[in-house]
Order: C-alpha cells, then sequence, then structure tokens
C-alpha cells in the first residue's frame, strides 16, 4: 500500500508557506469473498459493501458448481474450484483502481479451505477464514460430493493434525500476512479442533485474530449471529487497513527526513 507525499507553497499576504500533503494513493485495497460450498456470491453482498464503504475494491462470484453453472454440481471438484479463485484473484489484481500488494481475502467453509490454498499461490496481505472446513489430501481430484462419502471425514476433523500433515495447513504456515479466524459456537460441521488446526498452522503469520461468534451454527443462520461476523470482519479490515496507511505514511514521512514525533516538536508555546 502506498500514501502519496507532495511538497506545497501557500501564498499568505507577501510570503510563502510550506506545507506538506499526504494522501491516499490512487489505488485501493483489494477484498475477494469466497462463498462456502452450497451458498453463493448473494451471501457475501452485504459484507462487501460495508467492506466498499471503507475503501475497498470488492469482488464476489459465484464457484463452479452453483447458481448459473449448478449442472456441474455433482462432478466439480477441489481442482476446479481453486482455479475459479485463481481467476478471480487475478481479475481483481488488473483492475486498474486496485493496489495489488494490498489484497484480502474473505473464505467461508469450504471457500475458507479455498483461500488457505490460495495463500500458496499468490500473494495475500490480509486473510480472513470463517468456520475454515478441512479435507484430507488424498483423492484430489475426486467431485467434491465424494469428499463426504467418506465416513472417517468427521473422525480427521475432530483429530489434532500438524502443519504439515495437510495441503491447506502447509499454505498457513508458510504465510506472512495477517489473519483472521472466526469460529461458530455450535458448529456441527467444523468442530473447533479444525479451528485449533488452523490457529496453530498460522505460525508464521505477522498477526492472528481469533473470534468466536457465541450462538452461531455453522451456516450462521441467525441474523444476530450474521451481524455479529459482519461487525466483527469490517471492523478487522479496518484496523488492518488503516495501519497499513499509517505505516505507509511514516515510511514516506522517514524518505523525506520529515519523522514526526514528541520528542522532536517545539516545546514553546
Amino acid at each position: 500500500m502506498d500514501i502519496r507525499l507532495e511538497s506545497v507553497e501557500l501564498d499568505v499576504e507577501d510570503e510563502r508557506i510550506c506545507g506538506t500533503v499526504l494522501s491516499p494513493a490512487a489505488r485501493l485495497p483489494g477484498v475477494l469473498f469466497v462463498h462456502g460450498w452450497g451458498g453463493s456470491q448473494e451471501h457475501d453482498l452485504v459484507r462487501a459493501r460495508e467492506a466498499a464503504g471503507i475503501g475497498c475494491v470488492c469482488l464476489t462470484f459465484d464457484l463452479r458448481g452453483h447458481e448459473r453453472t449448478a449442472r456441474h454440481w455433482e462432478n466439480v471438484n477441489r481442482p476446479q474450484n481453486l482455479a475459479d479463485l485463481l481467476a478471480a484473484y487475478d481479475w481483481l489484481v488488473r483492475r486498474p483502481n486496485v493496489d495489488p500488494t494490498a489484497i484480502a481475502v474473505v473464505g467461508i467453509s469450504y471457500g475458507g479451505y479455498l483461500a488457505a490454498l490460495l495463500t500458496a499461490l499468490r500473494p495475500v496481505h490480509w486473510l480472513t477464514l470463517r468456520s475454515p472446513a478441512l479435507y484430507k489430501d488424498e483423492g484430489w481430484d475426486l467431485p467434491k460430493l465424494r469428499l463426504h462419502v467418506d465416513t472417517d471425514l468427521r473422525a480427521y476433523r475432530r483429530s489434532t493434525l500438524r502443519w504439515d500433515q495437510n495441503r491447506a495447513l502447509r499454505a498457513c504456515a508458510d504465510y506472512r500476512g495477517h489473519a483472521l479466524l472466526v469460529a461458530a459456537e455450535h458448529d456441527e460441521i467444523v468442530p473447533e479442533a479444525v479451528i485449533d488446526n488452523y490457529a496453530e498452522a498460522f505460525r508464521h503469520a505477522r498477526s492472528l485474530t481469533r473470534r468466536t461468534v457465541d450462538g452461531a451454527d455453522h451456516a450462521f443462520t441467525e441474523k444476530p449471529a450474521q451481524k455479529a461476523y459482519t461487525a466483527i470482519l469490517i471492523k478487522w479490515l479496518s484496523e488492518m487497513i488503516m495501519g497499513a496507511r499509517e505505516e505507509a505514511a511514516g515510511l514516506r514521512m522517514r524518505e523525506r527526513g520529515k519523522v514526526a514525533s514528541s520528542t522532536s516538536e517545539p516545546s514553546r508555546s
């Protein structure tokens, strides 16, 4: 993320005084939303609208096997849906008003799993995973629906896994950006062990924020749970983006030799 810094001169009576203008760069942070299995981009539009309100360019989209491409529901697999996500990411970062160094990805359930995998393939500065699913690496090319036929999947999700025992967890272990991990208190699909495994995997993340939404089920069915999650996400994104802008402004000031501190300001008044 960049900040523009410009020196200006102001006319006052018969003198000229100096000033400095700091302003956001013309390009804005991008936020890519990834819905869960059986969901659609409609589920993210409210949050995308709020993220746009804090100065982000947002993209929602439908994974293959959903909505217009529902005919592929029974056959679409993980590689294809990951390719969908890569295509959406690449489209977003190519927008002239998007800063490619300031990309956030927000994934829900299966979308969170895909978002974790994406971090190993594309730069992601901010990552939000809400109730991220976890699947065995085996059967990578099988139709996604076939993964749930595995009777051991429930047991797998309740087990403690090291970061090097799962492809998505390996990606999280290599992730160097900021992460937000949100769980549902009454999640019947993604147990707490999965959330713990993801949290432990973020060993090199620049920061990790973990939240649990009280009373929420996996789908965040009730309105209070949805509002609580939206509030958590937008607050976190706001803090992350504001912090990045302040850091960029400080860097610009240091480059110009104009570091401001309380100790260097004149004490006379």
